[in-house]
C-alpha cells in the first residue's frame, strides 16, 4: 500500500479508507461535509459504466445545507457502499435516473443490471408517480445483456426509430452478429479491439459470409454511434429503403 500510495495510484481519503485518484476529491468533499457521494460521481466505485466523467462533484448530505460547487441530491434510502462515504448501488442509480441525461443513466443501470447487482423491477418500485415517468422510461430500454456501451446505445436508437431489432443473432456461416434490423440488415458496432489486424481480418471474412448468405451489412465504431447517431440511424433507414426497392436484388 505504501508503494502505491508513493506512485500515485490510490490516495489516502482517511484513515484506513483509500481510493484512485480520480474518486480522491469527491471522496474527500463528501467527508468534509458529513456526505454521500452518489449519481455519476460514485459510477468508479462500482465500477459502472459512464459516457462521461462527472465534471461535478455529485452528493447526497444528509440534511439541509447544500454544498457549494456541487450537486446536491435526495437523502439516501438504502444501505450504502461498505466502507467509503459513497451512497449504496440503489441509490446511485436511482439519482442517476432523476438527474443525468437518458443515455448517460441508462448505461449506468444497464451495468448494473446485466451483472445482476438489481433487477429493473426493483428500481420500477422505487420510481413511483407522475414525477418519475422520465426516470422510469430509460428501464424501458435496459436489455438482457450488452456486450458494449455501444450495443446499448445502438439499441436505444434503432428502437427509438421504430425499427424491429433483434439482438445476439446466430447466422449460420456467420456466427453470432450485435444486431440483425427487420430481418434483413446485419448492424454490427466496433469498439477498440475492431481496430486490431486480427480482428479486422476476421471482421472482413463476417461481412462477406452476411453478403453471401443474404443479409446486407453495416458496420459503426465509437464515433458514429456515441457521437452522430442520427448519421448512423439514417443510413441504416437509407440502406432499408433501398432494399424494399429492390435495388440489391440481382439483374
Amino acid at each position: 500500500m505504501d508503494k502505491a500510495l508513493a506512485a500515485g495510484r490510490v490516495v489516502r481519503v482517511r484513515r484506513g479508507v483509500y481510493g484512485l485518484p480520480t474518486e480522491g476529491a469527491a471522496l474527500g468533499l463528501a467527508l468534509q461535509h458529513n456526505a454521500f457521494v452518489t449519481c455519476l460521481s460514485a459510477a468508479p466505485a462500482y465500477q459502472l459504466w459512464t459516457l462521461e466523467k462527472a465534471c461535478v462533484v455529485h452528493l447526497s448530505p444528509g440534511h439541509k445545507k447544500t454544498v457549494p460547487g456541487t450537486v446536491t441530491h435526495g437523502r439516501i434510502l438504502h444501505p450504502g457502499h461498505p466502507w467509503l462515504p459513497v451512497a449504496g448501488l440503489a441509490d446511485v442509480l436511482i439519482h442517476a435516473l432523476r438527474c443525468l441525461p437518458e443515455l448517460e443513466a441508462l448505461v449506468m443501470v444497464q451495468c448494473a443490471a446485466q451483472r445482476g447487482d438489481v433487477t429493473v423491477e426493483f428500481l420500477r418500485r422505487k420510481l413511483p408517480g407522475n414525477r418519475n415517468a422520465r426516470a422510469r422510461a430509460v428501464l424501458d430500454y435496459v436489455i438482457p445483456r450488452a456486450d458494449s456501451v455501444l450495443e446499448v446505445l445502438a439499441n436505444y436508437h434503432f428502437r427509438r426509430a421504430g425499427l424491429h431489432v433483434r439482438r445476439h443473432v446466430e447466422l449460420q456461416g456467420v456466427g453470432e452478429v450485435d444486431f440483425l434490423i427487420e430481418d434483413c440488415l446485419v448492424v454490427e458496432t466496433d469498439g477498440a479491439s475492431h481496430l486490431e489486424a486480427k480482428q479486422v481480418k476476421k471482421d472482413r471474412v463476417r461481412n462477406n459470409a452476411t453478403v453471401v448468405g443474404g443479409r446486407l451489412c453495416l458496420r459503426f465504431g465509437y464515433a458514429e454511434v456515441v457521437h452522430h447517431p442520427e448519421q448512423m440511424v439514417a443510413q441504416v433507414l437509407a440502406v432499408l429503403e433501398q432494399s424494399r426497392r429492390g435495388s440489391f436484388s440481382v439483374r
